[in-house]
């Protein structure tokens, strides 16, 4: 080899690595891995190089090239990466660069390399039910635009005979349409906006989120006391003295687009402010010739005015379900996290409410039995590290969520977090029945309490208030969402709880359950699991393994 020849370093990794530019890569290679017959399945190339480099082309050869895309794994700031009190499960605490977006790799411009530093390509492959079982080469080369060959790597994917079932969780990642507007500064509800909204509703519908927060009125949520957020409200009112009048054809238009793109759950924004439902949220009507707000943080909760609002307006809103048959569909909202000191105040919201709704489900992180048990709220929606007095009393259709708040000991997925840390609740909803999954942030690109606007790749973490990857899940891109690698993790996530779903159907659910756990020194809970790749990535090959096993032995291949 000549003094001036190119030296690449080249290896393949899973999707649980992280690969950080300041540090030497430990994580031993990946070649080799299984799919059923519908999944999306992700790897990556890892890459170094010995000088700066420009244009490199990446080329793939595989039978699966059709269904493959690659993405460069880009780098972005954090400042406040995990809080001070952190337990010892994290990658590093220290502000810096951290791999998160996924950014399409232009043809024309190919990829770049820097000295010293290891970068990544994220390789997805998006298995259909047109390709046939068996195993699957991919091989993928770097080539400099000179044409020299840079780095050859091939991975081995082994397509197994059965596919993953519908996903029966119902999973919301709070979606923040004034965010969409503000970043891209457009009209809310002006048809550019709604291009926005059907790109970004595409994205969540791909990657297993099927219930949308439709903000009926702009919602309650992270918002100072006595300020506002943009008005993204669905329905019109038009207000003459103590009579109301509502329009719904925007909710219907909402509606049909989530039906559109796969999305069969409608969660209807709160209706009553955060943190224990002492006003009402921001509502604009027509009221004597013109456009103004009517209620809003100087509303009392339980006064007239509103209890009067609200019922007029919730029996129009039941007889557009019905008459839509969205009954089946729709959740309700009263207050976002209140605590034990709100419980006067929620109870008489939730009465309030109650009575006009019959039994369409009220769905609301709380964390304190009590709400559930005086039964204020009949789907209850535990943070992750307080589940236990409801597992212990079995409660029915157990909704979970976590947030800024569980950084210790439980799943999450801040940039400072291992990616297994982020995988292991698929696992966790199978083994406890979880029917739904909530988190606040699927692109929430404000500061806390929405009081600025920030930009999502310079600001990752609220501007100082909530750990990087809290806020977010995808990034703003020119014509709709850059996917993250926290995200797609995810949908791994969620694509490991129908494997277990399929393999239960096959050989029993305390079957899956030994499986999961056996060897372990104790059994999976939501804060105690093996804090290794490695493991996952075994056991979700031993279950595609048994799979594979009995659809063989039916004569299903």
């Amino acid at each position: 080899m000549s003094e001036n020849a190119i030296r690449l370093e080249t290896r393949c990794l899973s999707s649980l690595v992280k690969v950080f530019t300041d540090a030497e890569l430990e994580e031993s290679a990946f070649r080799e891995a299984s799919s059923l017959g519908n999944e999306t399945f992700a790897f990556q190339l890892a890459y170094k190089s010995d000088r700066v480099m420009n244009g490199i082309r990446v080329q793939i050869e595989s039978e699966l090239s059709d269904v493959i895309s690659i993405r460069q794994v880009g780098l972005v700031p954090s400042e406040l990466p995990v809080y001070e009190d952190h337990d010892d499960v994290i990658l590093r605490s220290t502000p810096g660069l951290f791999p998160d977006p996924l950014y399409p790799i232009l043809s024309s411009e190919g990829i770049s390399a820097f000295p010293g530093q290891w970068r990544a390509l994220w390789i997805t492959v998006e298995v259909n039910e047109q390709i046939g079982p068996g195993l699957k080469k991919i091989r993928v080369r770097l080539v400099a635009e000179s044409g020299e060959k840079l780095g050859d790597e091939r991975f081995l994917l082994e397509v197994i005979p059965a596919l993953l079932p519908e996903q029966k969780l119902i999973h919301t990642e709070w979606f923040h349409a004034d965010c969409l507007s503000t970043y891209y500064q457009v009209e809310i509800f002006g048809e550019q906006h709604w291009r926005l909204i059907d790109e970004f509703l595409q994205n969540a519908a791909a990657h297993g989120i099927n219930m949308i927060l439709t903000p009926l009125f702009t919602p309650p949520l992270d918002t100072a006391v006595g300020g506002e957020r943009p008005t993204v409200q669905l329905i019109d009112v038009t207000k003459d003295g103590l009579f109301y009048r509502f329009g719904f054809e925007r909710l219907q238009r909402w509606i049909d687009l989530c039906s559109r793109k796969g999305i069969r759950y409608i969660e209807f924004s709160h209706l009553f402010t955060q943190w224990g439902a002492g006003h009402a949220p921001k509502i604009m009507a027509v009221a004597d010739g013109s456009y103004k707000q009517i209620f809003g943080w100087e509303t009392d909760a339980a006064g007239a005015e509103y209890r009067i609002f609200l019922s007029q307006f919730l029996p129009e809103l039941v007889a557009f379900i019905n008459t839509n048959e969205l009954s089946g569909r729709c959740f309700f909202h009263i207050s976002d996290e209140p605590g034990l000191k709100h419980l006067e105040a929620y109870r008489g919201a939730s009465e309030l409410v109650k009575a006009f709704i019959g039994e369409l489900p009220i769905i609301d992180a709380i964390s304190d039995y009590p709400f559930y048990e005086q039964g204020m709220v009949n789907q209850p929606v535990s943070a992750s590290d307080h589940l236990e007095p409801f597992l212990s009393r079995d409660v029915k259709d157990l909704w979970t969520y976590y947030c800024c708040v569980q950084y210790k000991e439980v799943s999450n997925r801040f940039f400072a977090f291992p990616s297994f840390r982020n995988r292991i609740l698929g696992m966790q909803l199978y083994k406890f029945n979880i029917k739904g999954f909530l988190h606040w942030g699927y692109n929430f690109w404000y500061s806390q309490y929405s009081i600025n606007k920030l930009n999502p790749y310079q600001s990752t973490d609220a501007d100082g208030a909530f750990a990087s990857g809290d806020a977010f899940l995808v990034y703003p891109g020119k014509e709709g969402p850059i996917e993250s690698i926290r995200i797609e993790v995810l949908y791994e996530a969620l694509q490991d709880l129908r494997a277990c779903e399929l393999l239960e159907e096959l050989i029993g659910r305390e079957s899956v359950i030994e499986l999961l756990e056996r060897g372990l020194n104790h059994p999976l809970t939501f804060s105690q699991y093996p804090n290794s790749s490695s493991w996952l990535l075994e056991k979700r090959l031993e279950i595609n393994r048994l799979i594979k096993e009995f659809y063989i032995l039916n004569g299903s291949e």
